[in-house]
């Protein structure tokens, strides 16, 4: 069934509660901005670029599912169940993080977005990784949930793995970066 009807007055139920809560509050808020980074993820992973970029030997398309897989679990924790992303999950994160790192030219000042559509598409990602970010740690701080640390510090370096990918797209695709010239 693709509805039920139950939401239809602005409250909804999450895993392991009975009460329920307001669509608009704090943990909805994070379940819905952790839900639109993972769905933009799925654009980013099946963009053409996306299945044909290898960062050693692994897609950027594999890459983007595994972290999507990853931020499941984040919902799954912040909804109540007892998940949390492991310290290896974000070693995982920082190791691709170094490998890009390697790749690119010393980055030294921000970049206009754009350069490849993909890259654009990273970019935004990005941004939306940003704001569920903030309402996770929104939620943490409000003791609505207990977040894990090691969930909060995945997502955060969830927005600079995305970063990277960008760079790293437009590098490959031998674009160079515009910078701002702030005038």
């Amino acid at each position: 069934m693709l509805y039920t009807r139950k939401g239809d007055k602005g409250m909804t139920t999450i895993f392991g509660c009975d009460q329920k809560i307001s669509k608009s509050s704090a943990i909805a808020e994070a379940l819905g901005a952790l839900d639109e980074i993972n769905s933009f993820l799925g654009l980013c992973k099946v963009h053409k670029e996306s299945v044909s970029l290898k960062l050693s030997a692994v897609s950027f398309s594999e890459i983007i599912h595994k972290v999507q897989q990853n931020l499941f679990i984040i919902q799954a924790e912040l909804a109540g169940a007892q998940k949390s992303i492991s310290e290896d999950r974000i070693k995982e994160i920082e190791k691709i993080i170094d490998a890009v790192e390697k790749e690119l030219p010393l980055i030294k000042t921000f970049f206009i977005s754009g350069g490849t559509e993909l890259s654009a598409l990273f970019d935004v990602a990005r941004t939306i990784a940003r704001r569920a970010e903030r309402r996770v740690v929104e939620v943490s701080e409000e003791g609505k949930q207990k977040i894990s640390e090691n969930s909060l510090a995945y997502l955060n370096r969830l927005s600079s793995l995305l970063y990277a990918l960008a760079r790293l797209t437009n590098h490959k695709s031998g674009i160079t970066e515009q910078i701002p010239s702030y005038q």
